[in-house]
């Protein structure tokens, strides 16, 4: 089993950065495709980005060129680096762990963090 427990977010106006951390125990993500998630008020939570074992990114819509994600295997951490932060990026931002030989970052992930609270002021 897999903990995961993401720290990081808060208050930031519009234009400003964030990084957002998720840290896991249990088992090492090096062994996981892991992902970013975000739900934002009375929306459907959705995938922001996503990163393989193997190396191989994907990003979503807006985080195009604005996030960066990426994994520091030693501290057994993933991190989500986002820019140019817009109002419309207000969420709770949630990390997420798939297990199994195939990367597929819009299906099923096994493990899920608590989430941690993104607010972007105008």
């Amino acid at each position: 089993q897999v903990l995961l427990a993401e720290s990081g977010g808060g208050l930031v106006q519009a234009g400003g950065s964030l990084r957002l951390s998720c840290a896991a125990s249990g088992r090492a993500i090096s062994a996981y495709h892991m992902a970013w998630f975000r739900q934002a008020p009375g929306k459907e939570r959705e995938l922001v980005a996503a990163s393989s074992y193997g190396g191989r990114t994907l990003y979503v819509g807006s985080a195009k060129g604005r996030f960066t994600i990426s994994r520091d295997n030693a501290k057994n951490t993933m991190i989500l680096q986002m820019y140019s932060l817009t109002p419309e990026d207000t969420a709770v931002y949630f990390c997420a762990a798939q297990y199994g030989a195939t990367w597929t970052p819009g299906g099923e992930y096994d493990y899920w963090g608590q989430g941690t609270q993104v607010t972007v002021s105008s």
